[in-house]
């Protein structure tokens, strides 16, 4: 089987350019690829000035994007969110602050940014503290998270090295 690429596409009315610029802006390791613009044809059909993005290509991370104009059709919700392991809290806080910019906030790492994508802003160590065999530091963890908003992962050590 030949190896299968595969990209995410995100859904914009009409700010798709400058929600690119907002992302690489934000994540060290970005890049933005081809843009594809709207011509004369079609209008009647997208209703875009000639000239307006269609398609921006980038990556964030390495993961593969593309940002598409589409139109008021569609709007983003939590059903789809986009999540970035972080090491350290300076990592957690730089993306916390940066993607909350104009957005707002959520429960347990979530946040929505100006655009209304959904993110998760997530020690990489939560997913073994939430699986660890001991129920005790088990529970002890996720009372802690679910108070939360942005992630304290000192805080969340702490409670699962608790005696």
């Amino acid at each position: 089987m030949k190896h299968q690429e595969m990209t995410i596409c995100l859904w914009y009315d009409s700010d798709a350019e400058e929600a690119v610029q907002f992302y690489t802006s934000i994540f060290r390791d970005s890049s933005i690829g081809e843009v594809s613009r709207f011509g004369k044809e079609g209008f009647e059909h997208h209703g875009k000035p000639e000239g307006t993005a269609m398609a921006v290509n980038f990556t964030l991370n390495q993961m593969k994007f593309i940002a598409l104009n589409g139109g008021p059709i569609f709007k983003f919700n939590e059903a789809i969110s986009i999540m970035i392991s972080c090491d350290t809290q300076d990592e957690i806080d730089h993306y916390w602050y940066s993607l909350t910019e104009e957005g707002e906030e959520g429960p347990c790492g979530w946040l929505k940014d100006k655009y209304g994508v959904s993110w998760q802003i997530v020690p990489s160590i939560l997913s073994q503290y939430l699986t660890d065999k001991d129920a005790v530091k088990r529970s002890r963890i996720s009372q802690l998270v679910f108070q939360m908003k942005k992630f304290d992962i000192e805080k969340i050590k702490n409670a699962y090295n608790e005696k």
